[in-house]
């Protein structure tokens, strides 16, 4: 009966637009009211949720997307892979998606790259011929991998709620993932380009020359060889490469590019600083609801619907997968974490799925639902910068959104693909 008290009361706050961390906190208040297990539990949770090393890292990682989306790395990568690629039908669709795919190893936030990748792609996709609402569903959708590719916000928090994945087996787990999940979304991007006739300009256009654009682009392409590599050999933590990346990201931004003023630092430190507070307030509210679940036992019984065999394995895990999809069209990716995550934990145990596998295939779903409409953040960023509406994106965003689906099952199975890496670095 307390279980249902607690759904029930969040269900409730939802439809009355309270703000998702206030309905969990309170729906899980009423739960540790009901069963009188002490008001103190509040606020020791609540600071308890957010008093976790794995969490420094997180503003820091936020404010290396700010930094490197406002430093111009993008427009020179940009540059760097047109000259790589060449011009032609199709060609600048995979231009986006393949510096989409490495903003994913400096910033690890899908929105802060659609609008970094959307600023300076979406100009030239139009000048090329192709139509704004296409050009936001691609950058909206290559801008979701960035959560897969190491560094990766949604994978600092997932290591904070699950304590058997570790924040360097999850970024070595989304490494291979990542890769595919952009692969394939190129496929899908150059088919619509070429079926449809899309980019007939493009060819017209000047070819960067490659030695200069390689030059002006180092600077962007070594960052995520500092971050990722400097973890790998030891020479910082995850923790402390999110502080690097950004000592790293100023210099180039401030005396490198010198894009970045004494102003815009400011700026970018305060949207960094909102940003960053108002995930660490909902993640710390979101605790006193995981603490109410877990402490009451409210998932025991789906636990003992796998203990009993009532659903095999692959049963479960494609009910799970299905449940997440949907609810991924309307909740974003922080909000799905922290409400399911602790509810999935028993299930999880009690199925033996690796935490660090279950984690990459989670993350891989939030992934789909940043570009699935309704409530898709990368396009809406993108849609946006496009100057589109998000209904015209979506009969484009259907085809990335089944491409991703495809890579999904592969992921299901074939666990090697996540799990290799992460055992062959000895994580």
């Amino acid at each position: 009966m307390t279980g249902f008290a607690i759904f029930a009361a969040f269900i409730a706050l939802m439809l009355l637009g309270v703000p998702i961390g206030v309905a969990l906190a309170l729906a899980g208040a009423v739960g540790i009211g009901l069963a009188e297990l002490g008001w103190l539990s509040i606020p020791n949770n609540f600071y308890a949720g957010i008093a976790k090393y794995p969490l420094l890292a997180l503003p820091m990682f936020v404010l290396v997307g700010a930094v490197f989306e406002r430093s111009g790395v993008a427009k020179r990568l940009v540059d760097f892979a047109v000259a790589l690629v060449g011009r032609g039908p199709g060609m600048l669709p995979l231009v986006a998606i393949g510096v989409a795919m490495f903003m994913g190893g400096i910033s690890g936030s899908g929105p802060a790259t659609a609008a970094a990748v959307g600023g300076v792609m979406l100009g030239a996709m139009a000048r090329a011929g192709y139509p704004r609402a296409y050009s936001a569903a691609v950058i909206g959708s290559a801008a979701a991998v960035d959560i897969l590719i190491p560094p990766s916000i949604a994978f600092i928090v997932y290591s904070v709620l699950v304590p058997g994945a570790s924040v360097p087996a999850l970024f070595a787990a989304g490494m291979v993932p990542g890769v595919l999940a952009g692969l394939a979304l190129m496929v899908p991007a150059v088919w619509l380009a070429r079926r449809h006739g899309f980019g007939m300009n493009e060819a017209g256009e000047p070819r960067p020359p490659f030695w200069r654009a390689l030059r002006e682009a180092s600077w962007g392409l070594f960052a995520p060889v500092l971050i990722l590599g400097g973890m790998r050999l030891g020479w910082f933590t995850p923790t402390e490469a999110a502080v690097v990346a950004v000592v790293y990201g100023v210099f180039v931004g401030m005396v490198v590019y010198r894009t970045i003023g004494l102003r815009e630092l400011v700026d970018i430190l305060v949207d960094a600083a909102e940003t960053s507070g108002l995930i660490m307030v909902v993640v710390a509210l979101a605790s006193i609801f995981a603490y109410t679940v877990s402490t009451l036992g409210i998932v025991d019984p789906i636990a003992k619907i796998a203990q009993d065999g009532i659903l095999g394995s692959w049963a479960a895990l494609a009910v799970v997968i299905l449940v997440l999809l949907l609810v991924g069209m309307v909740l974003d990716g922080i909000s799905i974490f922290l409400i399911f995550v602790p509810l999935l934990v028993p299930l999880m145990r009690a199925y033996a799925w690796d935490p660090v596998w279950f984690g990459v295939l989670l993350t891989f779903m939030v992934a789909i639902g940043q570009f699935t409409p309704p409530v898709a953040v990368n396009l809406m960023v993108s849609a946006r910068l496009a100057g589109v509406a998000i209904e015209q994106t979506a009969r484009w965003a259907i085809w990335f959104v089944f491409s991703m689906m495809v890579a999904l099952v592969a992921l299901v199975a074939v666990p090697d693909l996540v799990l290799w890496l992460p055992n062959a670095l000895g994580y």
